[in-house]
């Protein structure tokens, strides 16, 4: 064979076995709730809930019973989830809104977004839903690593139908401003059912990024779901009947998502993850099990989620753990299940193994939580919290002393040894503050003009 054909050759081949690579890769559908509570689905004890669909997809993969959130509030776990670093060292430590006075937050526009990393290996990348980690350029979805924009660009919806936010119109498909009809629930369910029937056929593997508004507030269902509970669910409090309804609505939309991913003939090849951005707001009827308080505090009940894992074929259904992950850490073990590395530094860490039914060493030592918020309660300052387990320091006022528990002996955090453990209480500080110095480093605000 003559040389420049042998070469010819020798690439085809290895350009065909590029694309088969490619077309084994996993699908990536990452399907995150706002505000759902620890106990708010059926299938984690919520005995006023029916929630059929989520239920199913958590006995048919792995749940986790000891999953964090970055952050008890949406901006920072969404900065964290994206990036695959705790939020404060990409620019997020709270809430990004439209006021700049009331604004907490601004994504470091050189912090390399994991979904681009997905684009950069060869995955077409979407994003359904909440952003709320920038409103304009140059921290908008397409310009921070995904193809596909069909969803809302700001912090909360004032109205699930109108879609506003102080009166601006925050919902975008790709690059152009849309004002759609109907619940939020509904449109991003459609929409995203949309993308992958979009996909179908298609060998190129993708990453969708499904993120809800439900159950945040206004808790607002359609009329006969909340109907529906108040006519079963006999004698229960009409708040809770709206969040049950507003619930089990996101849940009925999850399962045509996934119904769709079946008729694609998609689902064999897709792993999906559920989770939450925070704990359950405790004022509008939510449930967090037995841990204490709920969003906004780094209480337990403000920071563990619902979290679930499923892939046919490669994580035992029914499968159940106990081992500690956070929000940063589920891209990470995305791409290490689809074979792409992450040159970067990062805080998150792959938990591939433990959903492969194997042992793994504790991802790290110390879990770190930061908020930063405004106004009375917080007038500007940070809460923050660190674990190393069994112990768990946290500071979850700028005006209160420090409070100190032992997660084993006390999950429900009612016993504070603060004043009768000093040296431990010295030691986890010293750390906090390491990392609240690093956080420190990066600006939080955009720059002005």
């Amino acid at each position: 064979m003559r040389p420049f054909l042998y070469a010819f050759v020798l690439l085809a081949t290895l350009h065909n076995n590029l694309l088969a690579t490619e077309s084994e890769r996993p699908n990536m559908l990452l399907i995150l709730a706002d505000d759902l509570g620890y106990g708010d689905l059926a299938c984690r004890g919520a005995q006023d809930m029916r929630t059929p669909n989520l239920d199913q997809l958590f006995a048919q993969g792995m749940e986790f019973t000891n999953f964090y959130a970055n952050c008890p509030v949406c901006s920072p776990t969404r900065a964290a989830l994206l990036s695959g670093r705790y939020q404060e060292l990409v620019g997020v430590p709270g809430v990004i809104r439209t006021h700049p006075d009331n604004n907490w937050g601004y994504l470091n526009p050189k912090a390399t977004m994991l979904p681009r990393i997905a684009q950069d290996n060869g995955y077409h990348t979407a994003i359904v839903g909440k952003w709320h980690l920038g409103l304009e350029s140059p921290n908008t979805p397409t310009e921070r690593g995904f193809d596909h924009l069909h969803g809302f660009l700001g912090d909360m919806m004032d109205d699930y139908y109108n879609h506003r936010r102080h009166g601006n119109n925050y919902m975008y498909h790709d690059k152009t401003e849309i004002d759609p009809k109907g619940h939020a629930t509904d449109l991003f369910s459609q929409w995203s059912i949309d993308y992958l029937n979009s996909r179908r056929g298609n060998e190129q593997p993708f990453l969708l990024y499904l993120a809800y508004n439900a159950p945040h507030t206004p808790i607002q269902p359609p009329e006969d779901w909340e109907q529906k509970v108040l006519q079963r669910e006999s004698g229960i409090d009409p708040q809770r009947a709206k969040l049950v309804a507003l619930i089990e609505h996101m849940d009925d939309g999850i399962g045509k998502v996934l119904s769709a991913l079946r008729q694609n003939g998609q689902s064999k090849n897709t792993i999906v993850v559920f989770t939450s951005d925070n704990g359950g707001q405790l004022n509008v009827g939510a449930n967090n099990g037995l841990l204490r308080d709920g969003k906004q505090s780094v209480y337990e009940g403000g920071l563990k989620v619902p979290t679930a894992v499923a892939w046919p074929g490669k994580i035992a259904p029914g499968t159940q753990t106990t081992f500690t992950g956070m929000s940063m850490d589920i891209l990470p073990t995305l791409f290490q299940a689809a074979g792409i590395a992450i040159k970067h530094p990062i805080e998150g860490r792959s938990f591939l193994p433990i959903l492969n039914g194997k042992k793994q060493d504790p991802l790290r030592t110390q879990l770190f939580f930061c908020r930063r918020e405004g106004g009375l309660r917080y007038g500007g300052k940070t809460i923050e919290a660190v674990i190393e387990y069994p112990w768990k320091l946290l500071h979850n006022s700028p005006w209160e002393p420090l409070e100190l528990y032992n997660l084993q002996a006390d999950p429900q955090e009612a016993n504070n040894l603060a004043d009768t453990n000093k040296g431990m209480v010295n030691r986890m500080n010293a750390a906090m503050r390491l990392q609240l110095q690093k956080g420190g480093r990066i600006p939080w605000q955009r720059p002005s003009n």
